[in-house]
């Protein structure tokens, strides 16, 4: 049972250094979720991105190596197979260096290098009008120019490492990468249901548009923090209690907010913080979709449910592949509880998106 229910904060992530760019570490993790890595591939493409970045220097002053690892790093949370692990190690050596295409499909094959070149041609779309900059004509050029969807993802981690060092840049810099973040990268991970890292690119846009925004966030949750704990732990036991006379095995925890939707909450409902704050949140993960029914009974049970609050996204599905029953209760003391209900494999894709589908393809027999 986790009872964390607090905002993700993006000022906990430690930047990778030069020394932690060790790929004994690196295909460690990799073999943790694919034990069929093609691990000698990737040690090749790890050295020879070693090589060809070696002497380049990013914004911060430290060695552009730590970029593409750390690129390659992103994706292995989203347990990506060799190919693109190998890709995504590789993505800026044709801009940074001397080293083809051709010679990438020569010494990885066919499908790396077009993964590589995928990402290539991303980075060197031009918009020559007005019409084509606008946010959503970019985002459909993005999609469309990516033959393969794990181009995109790559391009995702891209602009997430780039996020996550975007202090090094001026500020007029920051401002312009943080708000075409929000306008086209954001929106792309949202559409593709990888809820990880929309959340922290939109959490870091944020900081870089609205740092005292962001400032003030940070402060009042973490003042709330313990009182909210315990409240979330409470609710988390008599929800868990009541599965467990009816046999239901459940994962309870509580639910993460991100401060990007928090703060977007209050500017469209015009209201402060605590009456936006003052909630809990928590996820039900069950084993069946009879499981998650039953759930959402037994709660409707302790609880009494808020009209109009109840979503079926198991019997309708959203766009990008994402299911879960969602309602909202009036608990103890006319506390306001939001309610998630899933299964293991919707809770998957739900985090995940559409990567939960595409993992281990390619070099992995």
């Amino acid at each position: 049972m986790n009872t964390e229910a607090e905002p993700l904060d993006v000022e906990q992530k430690t930047e990778v250094k030069i020394q932690d760019t060790s790929f004994d570490t690196f295909i460690q993790k990799t073999l943790s979720y694919n034990p069929h890595a093609d691990v000698e591939l990737i040690r090749k493409a790890f050295n020879l991105a070693k090589d060809a970045h070696k002497g380049q220097l990013r914004e911060s002053g430290e060695a552009y190596f730590i970029h593409p690892y750390s690129v390659a790093l992103i994706l292995t949370d989203l347990k990506a197979d060799s190919a693109t692990l190998c890709a995504a190690l590789l993505h800026d050596i044709v801009e940074e260096s001397n080293i083809s295409v051709d010679k990438i499909k020569k010494e990885f094959g066919e499908e790396i290098a077009e993964l590589v070149e995928g990402v290539t041609k991303i980075m060197g779309i031009q918009y020559e009008t007005k019409e084509e900059y606008k946010a959503e004509n970019l985002r459909k050029i993005l999609l469309a120019t990516a033959k393969d969807i794990r181009v995109i993802l790559i391009k995702l981690a891209d602009r997430l490492h780039n996020m996550r060092t975007i202090k090094y840049f001026r500020p007029d810099k920051q401002r312009r990468i943080a708000q075409e973040t929000l306008d086209i990268y954001a929106p792309i991970a949202h559409k593709l249901g990888i809820r990880f890292i929309k959340g922290e690119l939109e959490d870091l846009s944020l900081k870089a548009l609205d740092p005292e925004a962001y400032k003030l966030l940070r402060n009042r949750i973490a003042e709330k923090r313990v009182e909210r704990e315990k409240k979330t732990a409470e609710f988390i036991k008599v929800i868990k209690d009541r599965l467990k006379e009816h046999n239901i095995e459940a994962d309870i925890e509580g639910r993460a907010k991100y401060f990007y939707s928090i703060y977007q909450k209050m500017k469209k409902e015009g209201k402060d913080f605590n009456e936006i704050y003052d909630l809990i949140a928590i996820r039900i993960i069950v084993k069946t979709i009879p499981e998650c029914y039953a759930a959402l009974g037994m709660v409707h049970e302790l609880y009494k449910p808020i009209p109009r609050r109840f979503k079926d996204y198991i019997s309708v599905p959203k766009a990008n592949g994402y299911q879960s029953l969602h309602t909202s209760v009036v608990g103890d003391h006319g506390k306001i509880i939001e309610i998630q209900i899933r299964t293991n494999d919707m809770h998957l894709i739900a985090d995940e998106g559409i990567a939960a589908h595409w993992r281990y393809k390619g070099t992995e027999k």
